[in-house]
This record gives C-alpha cells, structure tokens and sequence, in this order.
C-alpha cells in the first residue's frame, strides 16, 4: 500500500512519538499558540486524529511576551514518552526560558502542572527511561553558555531535579545548531539522534551511538542519515526525526519538512509532520527513507493502513468548547470570547490589542493545511464606535498578514482590505457598507490570496489580493506558518460591542 507526505499538513513541526499498546501518540511545536502542543493519535502511524492539547491551562503556559529577541516564542520541540503507564510530554517554554515537563495518565487529560528543571541551560529537552530505572534528559545546549552541542544530565522524574552536573556528550557531525536530540537503546547499544543545520534547506538528521549513556559516541560514517538538501525533491528542510518501532518489528521516523512553492522558492504552510521507513544495515545503523531522502509517496509493504479521518469543512459552533483545531494568540482574555453569549455563534470581544501588538488579542484561527483551498465566515458585527473593526485575517505574526474586515469611522460602517507586510502597512480598498451581516472569504493558490465580500444574498465581491510569498518565513521570519482567523480589536481601547460568527467553512482544494 502506498501513503503520502506530510502526515500531518501545516504548521506541525518538530514532531515527537511514542507507542502505548497498539496506539501511536504524536506531539508537535506550538510556539506563541494556545492550547500548547496539539497531541494526535493514530494506529497504522499514517493516519492521525488530533485528539487535544497537552497544554490547556494559562498556568502550564504562560505567553505573555516578557523580551522580544526572537519572532516566534513560546512552546519549542516537545518530546513525548510512555513509561510504566504514564505519559511524559518535555518542551521549552521560550517566552519564560524554562524546561519543564507535564505527565498524564491518560493522554487525553488532565495533564499535570509543569515541573520545572532548575538550572539547566538547554532547549528541545528530551527523555530517556534506562532499563536500570536511571531517567536521563538530553538538550541542546543554549547558545553562550558553553560550547554548542548536546548536553545530558541524570534527573529525578517525579521532582524534575538534576541528580548530576550536565556534560556535553556529543557536538554533532559540525553541522550548524545541532539540536532536538532523542537517546535510544537498541540492542544493547545507546543510540543519540539529532538534527543539524539549521531549521532552513539545510536542514538533516545525524546519528552517534556509544556503550554509555554519556559515550564517547561514535559518529555514524554515513551521516545525515536523512536530508533533501541539494535535491529538488518537493519536501525539503527535513529533519528533527524522532524513532518508533512497531510490534511487528519494523522502525519508522517522523521528521519535520516544509514544502516550497516552485515558483518562488518560499514557503508560508509551514514544517509539517512526515513519515518515513528505517532501515538498519549489517553493521547496526540506521537510515531514513529512500536511502537518505524523504519521498512524498510511499510504499509500506508492512504497515496496515486504516482509513483517514474525514475533514470536516463547516463549524457551525454549537458546542460548548471550540474543537482542538482552534487555536487563539497567546493567552486569550476571559472576556474576549463566547461560544455562550449568542448560542451557535463564536462571540468576539475587541481588546485594545490589535493584530499588529505583541498582546493577546480576541483571535481564533485554525492552521492553513492546504496551498489550495477556500475559507469562508458569516460575520455579524455592528461597529459604534470609531476603530471598531472585525473580520477575517490570514496570519503569519504581528508584522506580516493580511485582514478583510467591517469597521467604523466618522459616522459610518466600511468594508476594508489591508496588508501588513513589515513596515509597510495600507488599507488597499475601503467600500461603505450597511448591512449588519456580511460573509468574508478568502481564496488562496499556492501563490496568492484573493479575499472576497458578499451579503447573505448577494454574488461575491473581490476587494483585494495579496501573495503568499509576503507571509512566507523567507520574508516574515519566525517559526510558524498560516493561520486563518477570526477576529476583533478596538484598535487602542475595549471595543463596545461583539462581532459574532455563524459558522467557518474550509474547503480543502486539489
């Protein structure tokens, strides 16, 4: 049978994996975005379900921005383990600069409040449970505290302190930034997994393995292990793998890649989640894929495949909680939304914060998954004040997206497209326009947006477009990709009345 890559499609990077019974649990970077970690189950490692957040509560995850040296903050590369029942999620809160992990019982929840790893000075943390009861931590060293490479330290699992100082065990192949590490025990043999330059087309996997947990390690002599650079294969950037073998005894690796529009290079979907065999040579190591290369199709003589989960186009918001796909920026404020104040509607409060701010403001968007695809929301908002204004939004962060929206200024209610693409920042098109509902669409290809009005009888009406290549990471940086969002600001003060949305319609394109 034959499968296709990504997996997992948009914004999922860093993907991490573990086995409990006949089922697979994967966790991916969430970065500024809350919940943190979207968590998927799946049973034939092909076809996942995301089934929640492992970060549900505002005191597991605090994002409010306390320094700005990077664009995306937040939750880095977590890493997920079953061990004697009981599931470990270990990640890096970057807006705070901490490590900690969460454990649960039951992956669907409650997961537990962080226990924090005092002093340590690493990031992308990683566990490993040794037969001998030892559990040890393995990270990333942070830049300038000592040389760059993977660190590793003895912890104790139910306090999260250090039992011993941490050592640098490995420094990678000389690749840049190696980082993401996972410590295995195959075979009697202790095998250490990383990714090396650069989270960019440089991107690969590395492998040592030694006797010890500390080593000396031993450098696979046919290392990267896996990397699509200097190819032109459709996914590139691969790396940051993680190891799972199944009952039947073959092994595979989830691995991050992002897939670059061919025309400009660029890519704004974001590093999504990709499968691939392993296989081990005669003299014990690994290799990922097609000897070293992530393919897009796939063949899986030994895995039986299951059937995916039907995409779900509509949410018309009856429940009483969003579905996981939802996402907010940051924190979001108790007032700034409802799924109660107008039953079947999501409720938009407009915060002083806007789109443009570092703040929270009222925002809910699902990750773009496909480059073709369409997305519609039935808005009612009744703007009073001046700087009210609600819509529609395709996001890559505070500097860079772009807004279909209904506002008010001097008396009057008005239509408007706007782009903000770094420091330049214009309202493209402005249309007065009465009615209390409107629907707001967006049309996207792989190289453009076309956004779009329409009343509850009229045809649609196009009042802008903007490229994809403008949100994309080569251009707006960080480390996410696309969101499509709802939401409302009152533009510097609390906006006096909500914008409600009836429904969100994504229809997936070919």
């Amino acid at each position: 049978m034959m499968y296709s890559n990504p997996i997992i499609s948009g914004f999922h990077p860093d993907p991490s994996i573990c086995k409990a019974g006949d089922d697979f649990y994967l966790v991916t970077s969430s970065f500024d975005y809350f919940p943190g970690i979207p968590l998927f189950h799946s049973t034939d490692l092909v076809n996942w379900s995301q089934i929640g957040h492992v970060l549900t509560r505002e005191s597991q995850l605090p994002l409010t921005r306390q320094h700005s040296f990077t664009t995306s903050q937040g939750i880095y590369a977590p890493t997920i383990r079953y061990h004697n029942g009981r599931f470990y999620v270990i990640t890096t809160n970057i807006t705070i600069r901490k490590s900690f992990f969460v454990w649960a019982d039951d992956p669907k929840g409650p997961w537990s409040e962080p226990i924090f790893i005092e002093g340590l000075l690493g990031y992308d943390p990683s566990l490993f449970f040794d037969d001998d009861g030892k559990v040890y931590l393995t990270a990333a060293s942070f830049p300038g505290f000592g040389p760059e490479g993977i660190i590793q330290t003895e912890i104790d699992i139910e306090t999260g302190e250090m039992k011993s100082e941490t050592q640098l065990i490995w420094e990678g192949t000389g690749g840049s930034s190696p980082e993401g590490p996972h410590l295995y025990k195959i075979n009697g043999m202790y095998y250490l997994l990383i990714a090396e330059g650069g989270t960019e087309y440089g991107h690969m996997v590395t492998i040592a393995r030694s006797k010890s947990p500390y080593g000396p390690f031993e450098s696979n002599p046919n290392n990267p292990i896996l990397s699509n650079r200097s190819s032109t294969k459709p996914i590139q950037a691969t790396g940051h793998a993680d190891l799972i073998q199944t009952e039947e005894g073959s092994w595979w690796a989830v691995f991050l890649g992002f897939r670059p529009v061919k025309s400009t290079k660029t890519h704004h979907l974001g590093r999504e989640t990709n499968l691939a065999p392993v296989e081990w040579s005669e003299e014990r190591w690994p290799t990922i894929g097609n000897n070293g290369r992530a393919e897009v199709e796939n063949e899986v003589p030994a895995l039986p495949i299951g059937n995916p989960e039907q995409w779900l186009e509509k949410e018309d918001f009856l429940g009483q909680t969003l579905a996981p796909v939802w996402n907010f920026n940051r924190n979001p404020s108790e007032n700034s939304w409802s799924l109660t104040e107008k039953p079947g509607y999501l409720s938009l409060m407009g915060q002083s914060c806007t789109l443009n701010d570092t703040g929270s403001p009222a925002f809910v968007g699902r990750r773009q998954q496909h480059f073709n695809c369409e997305v519609s929301t039935f808005m009612e908002f009744t703007p009073k004040e001046d700087g009210e204004e609600a819509g529609l939004t395709v996001y890559m962060n505070e500097k860079y997206h772009y807004d279909i929206a209904k506002t008010y200024k001097q008396g009057k209610t008005y239509l408007i497209f706007r782009r903000i693409v770094g420091s330049m920042q214009i309202v493209e098109a402005e249309v007065e326009y009465n009615d209390a509902s409107v629907i707001l669409g967006v049309e996207a290809t792989d190289t453009s947006f076309t956004f779009t009005y329409s009343s509850t009888t009229g045809d649609a009406v196009v009042i802008g477009t903007g490229e994809t290549s403008l949100l994309s990471t080569q251009i707006a940086g960080g480390f996410t990709g696309l969101y499509f969002a709802m939401y409302a600001t009152g533009n510097g003060k609390a906006s006096t009345t909500p914008a409600c949305f009836d429904f969100f319609e994504y229809k997936p394109g070919l």
